[in-house]
Order: C-alpha cells, then sequence, then structure tokens
C-alpha cells in the first residue's frame, strides 16, 4: 500500500464550509428558478477539445474509445451552444470543468464552473443580471462599470489599442520588473491588466470590465465602435479577484471556423499539439444560434469571496494533491 502521510487522507476543507458550499449551490439554483432559466447537463467527456492556445485540456485515453482520445471538458460552452441551437430557451449549468496545468492559490485542475446563456440579451444586460447574482450571493456591493479602453486610459493614461508594443512595455516597466519577457502586444497588455490594473480594482466592490481588443475575443462578437474594433466580451472582478467571463456570443459559423484556425497556426508557432475543429458546433452555430450572451462563472472563487478565503484549497473538500 502506498505510504501516504497520516493526515492526507482528510478533507482540506472544515465542514463549515462545505456546508456553505451547499448553501451557495442551493442559492445558485433559486436565482435561477425565480427567472425560469432551465437548468441542463451535458456531457464532460467528449470527442473534441478547445483550440484556444492559452487553455490546455486533460485528455482521456482509453482502448474502449476505438483509439480515439476522449477530452475533459474546460467549459460546458460548446455543448451548452448546441442545446441553444435547437431550442432557443434560457439554460444554466452547474457542473465540473478540466484544465491542465492550472494549481495555484487560485486555481485547481478540476473546478466547479456556473455557465448560463440569455437569448435575446445583449452583454450589457446580461452583466445586469450577473451582478443581481452576485449580490443576491455575497450581498449588497457597489457596481461599477469600465470599458477596457477606459480603464487603461484612467489608470495607466495609455490607450491599449493605439499603443505600440515598444510603449506598452515601457509603462510595464514602470511598474513592474518584466525581466527578460517578451512578446506581442496581448502578451503586454495581459500582464498590465493582470499585474497592475486588476490589484487596483480590490476597492471597486463587484466591477465590469468590458469591450475587449477584438484579439482577446475568440468566441465574441467583435463590433466597431468609434475608431476601434471591439469584442463584445466582459470579465467580472468583486473585490479585485477575477469571477466571471462573459460574451456576446459569435453566432457566424464560417466566422467561427477561421477563428478555430487561426488558433491553430498559433498553435504550430508555439509548438503546441494542434486540435481538431468542433464540427458539431459548427453545425449547430450553421443551424442557426440565436442572438445571446453568455457568462461563466467560477463558483470555487465564488465561495472563497464569501468565506474571505485567499486559497482557492481552502475551499475544496480534497484538492489535487489530496484527490
Amino acid at each position: 500500500m502506498p505510504d501516504w502521510p497520516d493526515a492526507n487522507w482528510r478533507p482540506v476543507a472544515d465542514i463549515q464550509c462545505i456546508r456553505q458550499r451547499a448553501e451557495v449551490l442551493a442559492r445558485l439554483r433559486q436565482f435561477f428558478s425565480e427567472r425560469s432559466i432551465l437548468e441542463v447537463e451535458t456531457p464532460l467527456l467528449c470527442r473534441n477539445g478547445i483550440t484556444d492556445p492559452s487553455i490546455e485540456p486533460l485528455i482521456v485515453e482509453a482502448a474502449q474509445f476505438s483509439g480515439q482520445s476522449r477530452f475533459l471538458q474546460t467549459s460546458p460552452e460548446y455543448m451548452m451552444k448546441r442545446l441553444l441551437a435547437e431550442f432557443a430557451e434560457p439554460i444554466f449549468q452547474i457542473s465540473k470543468a478540466f484544465r491542465s496545468d492550472e494549481a495555484g492559490s487560485r486555481h485547481n485542475p478540476e473546478f466547479s464552473l456556473l455557465e448560463w446563456y440569455r437569448p435575446g440579451f445583449d452583454h450589457h444586460q446580461l452583466m445586469a443580471e450577473v451582478a443581481d447574482l452576485a449580490q443576491y450571493c455575497l450581498g449588497p456591493r457597489p457596481v461599477k462599470k469600465y470599458s477596457y479602453r477606459e480603464l487603461f486610459q484612467q489608470c495607466l493614461q495609455i490607450d491599449p489599442f493605439t499603443a505600440t508594443i515598444a510603449e506598452l512595455e515601457a509603462v510595464a516597466c514602470r511598474h513592474l520588473d518584466p525581466g527578460n519577457l517578451s512578446g506581442d502586444r496581448d502578451l503586454w497588455l495581459d500582464l498590465l491588466m493582470s499585474h497592475v490594473l486588476e490589484p487596483q480594482l480590490a476597492g471597486e466592490g463587484i466591477c465590469f470590465v468590458y469591450d475587449y481588443p477584438a484579439s482577446q475575443a475568440a468566441l465574441a462578437c467583435v463590433v466597431q465602435a468609434d475608431d476601434i474594433w471591439v469584442g463584445q466580451r466582459f470579465e467580472l472582478y468583486v473585490d479585485g479577484m477575477e469571477l466571471a467571463n462573459g460574451y456576446c456570443e459569435l453566432t457566424d459559423a464560417p466566422e467561427q471556423r477561421q477563428r478555430f484556425e487561426r488558433d491553430n497556426v498559433l498553435r504550430r508557432q508555439r509548438d503546441q499539439v494542434e486540435r481538431a475543429l468542433d464540427e458539431q458546433l459548427l453545425a449547430a452555430l450553421a443551424s442557426g444560434l440565436p442572438d445571446c450572451s453568455g457568462v461563466a462563472l467560477g463558483i470555487d472563487r465564488l465561495l472563497m469571496l464569501k468565506t474571505g478565503s485567499s486559497d482557492i484549497r481552502d475551499v475544496l473538500a480534497f484538492d489535487w494533491e489530496r484527490s
């Protein structure tokens, strides 16, 4: 038998936290029941993974799959969109999701996710509903909204849509020590967002950042706003913690195919394994996905906010090391 340390079999979370998780899940279901949003369940183990170069799935290899790998889903999004294409009803799902090599104080490779879709909503209408849900679970907090451009201009005095890579790097060097880091403009924008701007949102309560650069909107509609092209995407921060990511969903199948193919070009450039395109999702989009917005919210992080924990392992019955 393995020689485990004596205490390694024990849960990480205490019983009070486990009770709070049960209460949060019940409260989430009550919120959607009151709004007549249907709960659904979709497979976690599927024939396709995602093409996004920044996210790697966990893969299951088994002889019973006729030699074909199956992917533990990084989100239930693609399956839920297939339901939307068929039924066009508002739906939500509470499920597990899996991402490889994501472990730390705010990440566990296996995590709990809430995802929901609202036909007929734009991303601003969905932001309002997300704010309602956050207050429903966490209590009253001020709600603020900044466009991505506005946040960079106000806090860093730079326009993220027009600044050169050299200008973004210079701003980063004024606030951080990036060492020998080099990369494209999205790398520098992500660095500034995560290491400089996110900490400044800690005192903002419920804070939405919306209308990201088009290059950061893989599954969102892209529109022209004033003199720039923006992805109709938003992220939610609560007390400075990133909690949710939402979109005005792309419904154009040929455009989505092109974006998946561009992902694989990036994968080749980065020496990553290419991923097969999810033809079932593309067929669903081609059949007619209704105009809608959707959002994914991290339940474990929601529980961290509710309990005041700074480490995701505190709110998991068994974290990755003990599972």
